[in-house]
């Protein structure tokens, strides 16, 4: 990494904090649009009725669980990078960590919406709470909907937490750095962070503590929302697979979006000297290791399917790869496990224009794996008189817009008001390099 001084670090990190200008609100007006499209159609199907989407029977679940699978998956690869590497001193991660803890935290409260849409009559969702009520109806805790509400509020929680512990010290640089009413903002946020030795052996423990904490949880989380599907009886759904391969996908998809990230922010706000190729280079072969992973699931899928000689799981396999949503299941092989191989060449993960290209194409593939997952074997299940078929309705593809457009929303508010990189830790990366010399 090139050597910088630590004026250099708070002035690039600073420098990104800026006023913006139109074109920055140009981007951020278009996207509160994406997100009042997504609210209007979620309001239209409350008014209307569950009906308003493409569900029927006998696929009762379309593209709001898709997507919930999605962002959740999304949010993994920012506590694998923040928490998971940290724990394992990996240096490469300290520019991106804050920018990865950030996806995290929007990424969860976006999934955190599509249990509450897909359930039709969100009202209904306080019946779902541990609380007394009128009716003395208590929630099923051996329902898999009230696993990922356990699972997610957790998740979130904890996310949250050490994501805003990781900040305390850069807010602290930018109150310093400010003036007027932005310098008492910025006092209210960092916690009367002083810097002195009780304040920094208070926060390197606490960190350290969260660190360790949301290290299980990323294997946990995505687990049980793996269960939502293992602990049915559907063919393509019932096996012992699903965790250990809905983990290894939530951190491939994650990454990806790491990258799809970072690569315009590196850009836009010209911290090609923090954000080194070497650090991208390092997601991309990461990406290869988890690509690796998740074809061999794949694999595994049809291995146990014909293995076990079971005629409705070969039936829904052999479905999937030929039937009325082969196109679905084809794109998800090949953007999931043929183009991350790409990576392979150093040529093509050090270019810039590759590793965000391949980074698009991943998100697409995670996407359509879930498409795939979900919508395949409920659409064939057991007996062919009840098979049917599934499309999005303009609502669903409405909510999903905007779904996008609110966590980059989010975003996009983050890294123009808030430090998006680390000056903390990249300090402590120099200062590192410095004593090894």
């Amino acid at each position: 990494m090139e050597k910088l001084s630590f004026q250099e670090i708070d002035n690039t990190v600073a420098a990104t904090l800026e006023p913006p200008g139109r074109f920055y609100w140009g981007v951020v007006g278009l996207l509160f649009c994406g997100v009042l499209v997504g609210a209007f159609c979620w309001g239209w199907q409350i008014m209307v009725g569950i009906g308003a989407g493409g569900q029927n029977s006998p696929v009762n679940w379309g593209t709001y669980l898709i997507n919930f699978v999605f962002w959740v998956g999304i949010a993994h690869s920012g506590t694998l990078i923040s928490a998971i590497l940290y724990l394992l001193r990996a240096q490469w991660r300290n520019p991106i960590a804050r920018a990865a803890e950030t996806m995290t935290v929007f990424a969860v409260c976006t999934a955190g919406l599509f249990p509450f849409i897909h359930l039709g009559r969100v009202w209904m969702v306080y019946y779902m709470l541990p609380v007394p009520n009128q009716r003395t109806l208590w929630p099923n805790f051996q329902s898999p909907l009230m696993f990922d509400v356990v699972a997610i509020s957790t998740y979130l929680i904890v996310s949250v937490l050490f994501w805003y512990t990781g900040m305390l010290p850069d807010l602290a640089i930018i109150r310093d750095r400010a003036t007027g009413v932005r310098k008492k903002v910025f006092s209210v946020l960092c916690l009367g962070w002083t810097g002195r030795y009780e304040h920094w052996r208070h926060y390197t423990r606490g960190y350290l503590l969260f660190a360790a904490l949301a290290t299980p949880l990323v294997i946990s989380v995505h687990s049980v929302v793996s269960w939502d599907f293992a602990l049915g009886v559907i063919p393509g759904w019932h096996t012992t697979i699903f965790a250990p391969y809905f983990v290894a996908g939530a951190i491939h998809s994650g990454l990806a979006m790491v990258l799809t990230l970072m690569i315009p922010m590196r850009k836009i706000f010209k911290a090609e000297r923090i954000i080194t190729m070497h650090v991208l280079e390092s997601v991309a072969k990461t990406i290869v290791f988890t690509g690796l992973i998740v074809g061999f699931a794949y694999g595994t899928e049809y291995f146990i399917a014909w293995y076990s000689q079971n005629t409705v799981e070969m039936e829904v396999f052999s479905f999937r790869s030929t039937g009325g949503f082969a196109l679905a299941y084809w794109i998800m092989v090949v953007c999931n496990s043929i183009v991350p191989l790409l990576f392979f060449f150093k040529r093509i993960r050090t270019h810039i224009f590759w590793l965000f290209g391949i980074s698009i194409v991943v998100n697409i593939g995670m996407w359509f794996e879930r498409f795939v997952i979900i919508i395949s074997s409920v659409a064939h299940d057991f007996l062919p008189n009840a098979w049917g078929r599934y499309a999005p309705t303009a609502i669903e593809y409405g909510i999903m817009l905007g779904s996008f457009s609110l966590f980059f929303f989010f975003y996009f508010l983050f890294v123009k008001h808030l430090p998006a990189i680390s000056m903390t830790e990249m300090k402590e990366l120099q200062h590192q390099e410095t004593a090894h010399e």
